[in-house]
């Protein structure tokens, strides 16, 4: 039930919001309400919600018109209990968090709250006492936590998408265990007003979904600021510029593989990732070797050190008063948390900012990173028998993102012989949320083939089949930046590009009303590109960059007159801006229009 089928569907006439939600109804109630959900909107709101979309005059401008999707329950929703996966700690909530707000203002239509590993405490999903969720290819197999229901809801294709939560990779080990797309945005991006904090300085809202641009969708009717969080930011112009992700013949990208990895014994993991790193490799990317044990010290930290006093804040007053409610293990973690000291806390807060330095100097070698989701996977009677091991087992390569405030995609690897999917994450700094989502695409789609748990429940449904992301627009954090004549690559100053970590996405031509001249009494040569409306000619090739806004202005300031930036306007129909020259630039002058491109002049003069 990916999104964009979906609105396809309704815009063709050939199915309807009410009648999508009377589907899914009655498949819970074939299927059972436990253990994917905790609570659900009664059938009867759901379709006076459809019905109210329905007769909207402007219902199919909606981005998420008439969508179904799922919450884990610890999100506050109006009216609705919110659990956490603990009934003696449940409480009627009187405002709806912000996020599902925002959703439901885009169209989007809750169906209910899901299961997950008590307080956001686990990787595993069975730390709860509302049934046991599992692995949609294998009932004896965990279903990842702590966002299980979540997960579990989306790739049984009760909703299109859910939200999840994500402090130490709960929104990405589930999307591993069930052939789904686990976004975990960059901290702060996504409001948690109204989200039960797990640890509050670290918590993410993560989104589940079957295609990278369905999470997309869902990430922009999320993201901005909220004067209600405290810990919401957005970048500051050119933070976190992706401008690798540019798509086109040119593009390229350096990622990062551990030169030492640990699957637990998991070989077929093993050749699964080692294919993901060859496939990356075919999509331009250049895979950097880099030693992976800063980041395993940093997830290290997250358990082994004082930010499970921080779970403990959460819930301080209802772990006084009621020690008994917790599920054992998570009881243990989370009232463990008063051992700690706040001399504990400042001394793992400089072991910390050291780790944070190497991670700097990591991420200047690379663009991102591409590390498995987890290492392996386990049965759920060996989580049981071995709760606290095997679930730090699965975190080995998720713990260390938001302590070091990075941003994290997980995609679809494939599947093992024995049917168990697999899955990759890409990682990179803060704000490169859409980039990585961008390649993401791309990965997922040479490595996968079908879409969730379909043909498992339901019809088998092709990735293929699926649009893939849109990439009109400027990688975030940059703008269009089009060059004529000496930045050109190869030519002498390209180097003022590279430098400012622009990146070439593609040639092409201006429309036909540009003349280009070669101007006189320039060292190095260079020509000047003039817009004359008048005119019809062949038009000019150009290069277009990706170039990050953050450089832009010292681009400008070193660029000597009679040339200067202003508006070009392409034969593809998109208007970037690049280099133009002043009318009084172009006494002495050749017009050399006629070549067609600056090369093609300089090929002339051999």
């Amino acid at each position: 039930m990916d999104i964009g089928s979906l609105l396809a569907g309704y815009r063709k006439g050939a199915s309807s919001p009410a009648a999508v939600i009377r589907a899914i109804y009655a498949e819970i109630r074939e299927q059972g309400e436990r253990p994917v959900w905790i609570s659900l909107v009664a059938e009867e709101e759901s379709l006076r919600r459809a019905a109210e979309l329905e007769t909207r005059e402007d219902a199919h401008a909606l981005p998420l018109y008439g969508v179904p999707f799922a919450v884990k329950d610890n999100y506050d929703v109006a009216g609705m209990e919110t659990t956490a996966a603990c009934p003696a700690f449940a409480f009627t909530a009187k405002e709806t968090a912000t996020a599902v707000e925002r959703l439901l203002a885009a169209g989007a239509i809750l169906i209910g709250k899901t299961n997950m590993d008590q307080f956001a405490t686990g990787l595993v999903g069975t730390r709860t006492p509302y049934g046991i969720c599992s692995s949609v290819f294998n009932s004896e197999y965990v279903s990842g936590g702590s966002s299980s229901g979540s997960a579990v809801a989306v790739a049984r294709g009760l909703v299109s998408f859910s939200l999840g939560t994500d402090t130490a990779g709960s929104g990405r080990v589930p999307a591993a265990f069930n052939q789904l797309v686990g976004l975990k945005p960059t901290k702060g991006r996504v409001s948690t007003h109204g989200l039960l904090p797990a640890c509050r300085t670290l918590d993410c809202v993560s989104v589940f979904a079957e295609t990278c641009a369905d999470a997309t969708l869902v990430f922009s009717m999320l993201d901005g600021v909220d004067a209600k969080d405290a810990y919401s930011r957005k970048a500051r112009p050119g933070e976190g510029a992706a401008a690798w992700s540019a798509l086109g013949a040119a593009s390229s990208f350096r990622f990062g593989v551990p030169s030492a990895l640990e699957f637990f014994g998991d070989d077929e993991a093993r050749k699964l990732y080692e294919h993901a790193v060859e496939e990356l490799k075919g999509l331009g990317g250049e895979a950097v070797m880099f030693d992976y044990a800063p980041l395993r010290d940093a997830a290290q930290l997250l358990y082994q050190g004082p930010w499970v006093a921080e779970r403990l804040a959460a819930v301080e007053s209802f772990a006084a008063a009621h020690p008994e409610a917790f599920e054992p293990t998570v009881g243990k973690i989370i009232l463990g948390g008063s051992r700690h000291s706040a001399v504990d806390g400042f001394k793992a807060g400089y072991r910390l900012q050291e780790i944070r330095e190497k991670a700097d100097a990591l991420l200047r070698a690379v663009d991102f990173l591409l590390l498995p989701t987890t290492p392996t996977t386990y049965k759920i009677s060996d989580v049981e028998a071995n709760p606290i091991e095997l679930n730090s087992n699965l975190g080995y390569y998720t713990n260390f993102v938001n302590l070091l405030d990075m941003a994290a995609v997980a995609v679809p690897a494939g599947f093992r012989p024995n049917g168990l999917p697999f899955g990759v994450s890409l990682i990179g700094p803060a704000f490169t949320d859409e980039g990585l989502l961008t390649v993401a695409d791309r990965l997922h789609r040479k490595l996968a083939s079908t879409l969730g748990g379909s043909g498992v429940f339901g019809a088998k449904r092709e990735l293929a089949a699926t649009a893939p992301m849109k990439t009109e627009t400027a990688p975030e954090g940059c703008m269009w930046m089009a060059v004529v004549g000496a930045h050109l690559t190869g030519q002498p100053l390209n180097w003022q590009m590279t430098e400012r970590r622009a990146q070439l996405a593609k040639t092409v031509r201006t429309l036909p009303h540009y003349r280009l001249y070669a101007l006189a009494n320039t060292t190095p040569a260079k020509p000047g590109l003039v817009y004359d409306p008048g005119f019809t000619g062949k038009g000019i090739e150009l290069e277009v960059w990706a170039m990050p806004e953050d450089t832009v202005g010292t681009f400008l300031a070193g660029i000597p007159a009679p040339l200067g930036l202003g508006t070009v306007r392409l034969e593809d129909g998109s208007v970037v801006k690049g280099f133009l020259c002043e009318p009084a630039g172009l006494e002495g002058a050749e017009e050399i229009t006629h070549f067609g491109g600056w090369r093609y002049y300089l090929a002339s003069l051999k």
